[in-house]
């Protein structure tokens, strides 16, 4: 039987690999303040991965129909946060390549945005319900004990967390290769991105009713 710790290892890095808003945020991050930033920011969204797998693998039902009743809400305010952050990235100045220093405040602004971000998905929670009910633990499979339940979070948390310092290590490569020609489009490409992920959201909010 495998460990619930290399389990949870393999789902985690096989949830964070997806590109979406969080990834490409991430990127340009990388690109821009280098890798610390971009993998602060990636590890925002790998605890929000962790918190919601956390409430599946416990079998916390309450919460996560508390979650769902109020999805449309969270989703709604995920999209606009997504739509304004797209905005604000746009009109934004992009920094040099030389400059790459990022203080103490704005690390913890690019974890707890991408915290945020990850955490207004409650569908997410369903994919974790879903993925642990096979393994047997939470809700849907029946239990498999705490200790079982934190070991396989835990691997999630250092899975998704793998992805993120790969990604930001690589797109710190990247960036001091790149002219500031070049960085100037990812950083506009990023922000019109970021704000057509926020676009779509709100668009299907509004198909949905």
């Amino acid at each position: 039987m495998t460990p619930p710790f290399i389990t949870g290892l393999a789902i985690g890095f096989t949830i964070a690999v997806p590109v979406g808003p969080v990834g490409v945020l991430c990127l340009k991050r990388s690109l821009r303040d280098g890798r610390l930033a971009g993998l602060i920011s990636g590890l925002g969204a790998a605890t929000a991965d962790a918190i919601y797998g956390l409430i599946a693998a416990l079998g916390l039902t309450f919460i996560t129909n508390e979650l769902l009743a109020h999805q449309r809400e969270i989703q709604l305010g995920g999209g606009i946060f997504l739509l304004l952050l797209g905005i604000n990235m746009l009109r934004a100045k992009p920094a040099s390549v030389g400059a790459r220093t990022v203080d103490s405040p704005r690390l913890k602004r690019a974890f707890f945005s991408t915290l945020a971000l990850t955490l207004t998905n409650p569908m997410t929670i369903l994919a974790f319900v879903g993925i642990f009910a096979g393994f047997g633990i939470g809700a849907g499979g029946g239990g498999g004990g705490t200790s079982t339940s934190c070991w396989l979070v835990s691997g999630v948390f250092v899975g998704s967390a793998i992805w993120w310092t790969i990604l930001s290590s690589s797109a710190e490569w990247l960036g001091k290769r790149m002219q500031q020609g070049g960085l100037r489009v990812f950083h506009a490409f990023a922000g019109i991105l970021i704000a057509g992920f926020g676009v779509w959201q709100l668009i299907r909010l509004a198909l949905d009713r």
